[in-house]
């Protein structure tokens, strides 16, 4: 007979969570309402539930171990759960009122964005939310947006930064390119086509290259640094370029080249300042950003 699952109680599961994103048990604390003692306890009795060692010490840091780090996406996503049960039940979503500000690259913002504000609409109809489609890593700490999607985690410590996934990306091209150009099949024939750059393309060929694939200036004839525009060139027959699967996976006039190839794989972050503990427009706005980007 199978062991019966282990029991636990919400209120400890949050505790470890307030602890994880804080950084310290004091922190923690201040940010629940409770006294460092109590948090203390609410930890510990988690790890005696679940038989297993969440922290550990190192100096005066608190560092996850293995077994905290996998609870500690399950905990997040319960919190997420949590907080869209209470602010439905209590109808205070609807209520939520100011501005919050995305940050994320224009591609990004113009294809995988839009499921997710037509659900903010539904959940907080008189919440306004502004879009910055940039390219270039916008600062937080200076307020040029209150939530950040990137593709590196920020050393600021200050900054709350949650790994939603692991993205994929594959290289593609108009059928009509490929049609009139041949297909490659390997990375040896991608030197003999030509690439649509996304920004300089210095740096995609240092991207690349690692990967073995050897590119020059001569393959890139045609770039933006707009990732929308550069989008639409593979897309109008003028090139090949890397993108998103998720991204391309939405539009049927382009073709995955090297199908067989490992994709290139990079990672997700979701960030925001501490604030997030506090305004109910930023905690609504980054958990529900959460829920859908780690969908894929």
């Amino acid at each position: 007979m199978s062991n019966p699952p282990k029991t636990f109680d919400w209120n400890h599961v949050r505790a470890f969570l307030a602890t994880a994103e804080q950084g310290s048990l004091s922190a923690a604390a201040r940010n629940l309402g409770l006294t460092q003692p109590t948090l203390s306890r609410q930890v510990a009795a988690l790890e005696q539930d679940l038989e297993v060692l969440l922290f550990e010490r190192i100096g005066r840091a608190l560092e996850l171990t293995p077994a905290g780090l996998e609870l500690l996406e399950h905990s997040r996503s319960m919190g997420t759960a949590a907080s869209g049960i209470a602010l439905t039940a209590s109808g205070q979503s609807q209520s939520i009122e100011g501005e919050v500000r995305i940050t994320a690259s224009e591609v990004y913002s113009a294809y995988l964005l839009p499921p997710v504000l037509h659900h903010l609409r539904q959940l907080a109809p008189k919440l306004r939310v502004e879009i910055v489609a940039a390219n270039d890593i916008r600062d937080l700490q200076r307020r040029e947006a209150d939530i950040a999607i990137r593709h590196i985690r920020p050393e600021q410590p200050e900054l709350i930064a949650r790994l939603i996934r692991n993205d994929s990306a594959h290289f593609y091209a108009a059928p009509c390119y490929l049609d009139a150009h041949g297909r490659p099949t390997s990375f040896a024939d991608l030197s003999a086509h030509d690439f649509v750059s996304f920004g300089e393309p210095d740096q995609m060929i240092e991207f690349l290259t690692p990967m073995g694939i050897h590119l020059s200036a001569d393959n890139f004839r045609l770039g933006s640094q707009s990732g929308v525009v550069a989008w639409e060139f593979v897309k109008q027959g003028f090139g090949i370029a890397p993108m998103s699967d998720q991204v391309a996976a939405q539009d049927p006039q382009v073709e995955r080249v090297l199908p067989e190839m490992e994709p290139i794989v990079f990672p997700l972050w979701l960030t925001t300042h501490r604030e997030l503990h506090t305004s109910r427009r930023i905690r609504l706005v980054f958990d529900t950003l959460a829920d859908f980007l780690s969908k894929g």
